[in-house]
């Protein structure tokens, strides 16, 4: 690997709600695995330009969760004999062997390459490339939790390196609910014990949202507050990355 742009890791928790109390714990003497606050996020660490073979990549480190996706392309499309004005799009998530805690289970993931295909999509200016093919290639390291919101980021990032024209920058975070509690960009851990989770992706500029995932049961106002902190964890999450372009764009002047 080698880096041409790279920063410090870097906090992005949202900011907090007009509502001063702190949030009841679960138990009395309840604390997060790492020891962050609930409306806390883990320390941000991004690089572009980790695979010098591909068109553009990134890195990313969030915690223990370590993702790295190359981007190829834009390259004639294969299917080229059906005419297109705009370019097309292919994702792939894939874990290594030894990214969870039970090794030799990495393979691809066709539902987080989907997701992530959904994600993207909605900031890609596909009409810049008609009649090709840009593919995507993100690869899970270490899987610590929140691993789908990093891919999305990370990815968003590498597509920036790679010189794709896009209507903005693509940032993800996600929430866990525990019974009256939300608890931002959960570990591992967190995730397996959850009583529901809330992603969103979108581009912060443009206050567009390219993706929306519940699971679990919410109420209104819950569903809405878990929204505005991912929302605004987005924006902080965007100025992170859009400093490690600037970083790499001076690098490589240099």
């Amino acid at each position: 690997m080698a880096g041409k742009g790279g920063a410090t890791p870097a906090t992005y928790s949202p900011s907090p709600t007009t509502d001063k109390q702190k949030p009841a714990l679960f138990k009395e003497d309840w604390v997060r695995p790492d020891g962050r606050g609930f409306h806390q996020c883990r320390p941000a660490f991004f690089r572009t330009g980790a695979v010098n073979a591909a068109s553009g990549s990134a890195y990313a480190e969030f915690g223990n969760t370590k993702v790295i996706v190359s981007v190829f392309g834009p390259r004639e499309s294969k299917k080229a004999m059906m005419y297109s004005d705009i370019g097309r799009l292919n994702c792939n998530v894939s874990f290594t062997t030894f990214a969870t805690p039970v090794r030799g289970q990495g393979s691809d993931h066709n539902e987080y390459s989907a997701m992530l295909h959904k994600a993207l999509e909605g900031g890609i200016i596909l009409e810049s490339f008609p009649k090709t093919t840009v593919d995507v290639f993100a690869l899970v390291l270490e899987s610590s939790g929140s691993d789908l919101p990093v891919v999305i980021s990370c990815a968003s990032l590498a597509l920036a390196d790679a010189g794709i024209m896009m209507y903005d920058l693509v940032a993800s975070v996600s929430v866990s609910s525990f019974s009256k509690n939300l608890v931002i960009d959960p570990v591992l851990e967190e995730e397996n014990c959850q009583d529901g989770s809330l992603m969103i992706t979108c581009m912060p500029s443009r206050y567009e949202i390219t993706q929306l995932t519940v699971t679990g049961e919410w109420s209104s106002p819950k569903i809405n507050e878990g929204m505005q902190l991912c929302l605004d964890a987005c924006a902080k999450l965007a100025k992170i990355m859009r400093s490690c372009l600037k970083e790499a764009a001076s690098d490589s002047k240099e």
